[in-house]
C-alpha cells in the first residue's frame, strides 16, 4: 500500500507523469527555510550564486534536513520504492519582476543517469502561481526522450538554456500553482518549463532529485549521492558529504570537486567549465 499517496494517485502519476499539490511542509517549516536562505544571502552580499544553487544539501544542514523530510520521502517511496538516494538539489529562484524563465525541457537530457526512474520533488518556498512564474507541465510526455537544442539564453535558468526541439502546444499546459510549503512531483522525462516572475515577491523553489539505488552514472567517470531511506546494496554512487555545520571547509572542498565533475557531464561537448552565472 502507498504511504502517502492513494493507489489512484500513484496510477495517475504513472499515466500523466506528475502529481500535485503535496502538503510537504507546514507554515513554520517553510518560513524557517526561507529565513535561513535569506539570512545566508544577506551575509554573503546577494542572491545565492549559480554554483551554490546546485547540490546545496552538501553545504547547508537545513537543506540536508529537507531532503530527509519524512513526508517528502513517503511520497517518493510511493513511486520509486523503499530504497532511495538523493542525487541532487537545485534552487530555482526568480527575483521580483525578473525576466528569468525556464524553457520547455526534459530533466533527463544531460544528466547522464542510466535510467529514467528519477523523480523530482519541487518545493515552493514562496508563492508559485501564474503571476510569479510557476512551473507548467504537459501531461503524458514522459514516455520517451526527445531531441533538445542549446540556446544559452542569458535569461534561461537552465544550465545550457536547453529547449525541446519539437513543437509544444501551450494550450495543453497544466500550471502548477503551489502555496508555500506545498510541493509537486514530476517524472524526469516530463515536458515542463516556466515563465518570468511578474510579481513583487521572489519566486523561490527547491528541486530535489531522487533516484532508486540501482541507478548509476552512465556518462561521467564518477558520481555521488546520499542514501536517505532504505538500503543501498548496489553502491553505484560514492557517498556524498553530509554537513555537520553550514559551509564547513570539508563541505566546500567536496562541493567544488563534485561540481567540477558534474559540469563535465552537463556541459559535455560545449567546452564550458563552470556553471552559468
Amino acid at each position: 500500500m502507498p504511504k502517502l499517496l492513494s493507489t489512484d494517485q500513484v496510477a495517475a502519476y504513472r499515466h500523466r507523469g506528475f502529481h500535485f499539490p503535496i502538503p510537504a511542509l507546514d507554515s513554520s517549516e517553510v518560513a524557517e527555510f526561507r529565513r535561513k536562505l535569506e539570512n545566508y544571502e544577506t551575509q554573503s552580499g546577494g542572491p545565492i550564486k549559480a554554483e551554490m544553487r546546485h547540490r546545496s544539501h552538501v553545504l547547508f544542514t537545513w537543506i540536508d534536513e529537507m531532503i530527509r523530510h519524512p513526508k517528502i520521502l513517503d511520497v517518493v517511496e510511493d513511486v520509486l520504492g523503499p530504497n532511495i538516494l538523493c542525487w541532487n538539489t537545485s534552487f530555482f529562484i526568480k527575483e521580483a519582476r525578473d525576466p528569468g524563465f525556464v524553457s520547455w525541457h526534459q530533466d533527463a537530457t544531460y544528466w547522464g543517469l542510466s535510467s529514467s526512474e528519477v523523480a523530482t520533488v519541487w518545493i515552493a518556498i514562496s508563492p508559485s502561481n501564474k503571476i510569479s512564474g510557476c512551473m507548467k507541465f504537459i501531461a503524458g510526455t514522459h514516455q520517451k526522450q526527445v531531441r533538445h537544442e542549446d540556446t544559452f539564453d542569458k535569461n534561461n535558468l537552465l544550465t545550457r538554456g536547453q529547449e525541446i526541439a519539437v513543437e509544444v502546444d501551450e494550450a495543453e499546459a497544466v500550471y502548477v500553482e503551489l502555496m508555500p510549503g506545498q510541493a509537486s512531483l514530476h517524472h524526469v522525462l516530463l515536458f515542463h518549463g516556466s515563465e518570468p516572475n511578474r510579481s513583487d515577491d521572489r519566486r523561490i523553489g527547491l528541486a530535489i532529485r531522487y533516484i532508486p539505488t540501482h541507478l548509476r552514472q552512465a556518462v561521467g567517470a564518477r558520481d555521488w549521492a546520499t542514501l536517505v531511506r532504505g538500503k543501498d546494496e548496489y553502491r553505484h554512487f560514492l557517498p556524498a558529504h553530509v554537513p555537520k555545520r553550514d559551509l564547513e571547509p570539508e563541505a566546500l572542498a567536496f562541493h567544488q570537486e563534485v561540481s567540477e565533475e558534474q559540469v563535465r557531464v552537463l556541459y559535455r561537448g560545449t567546452g564550458k567549465t563552470a556553471y552559468r552565472a
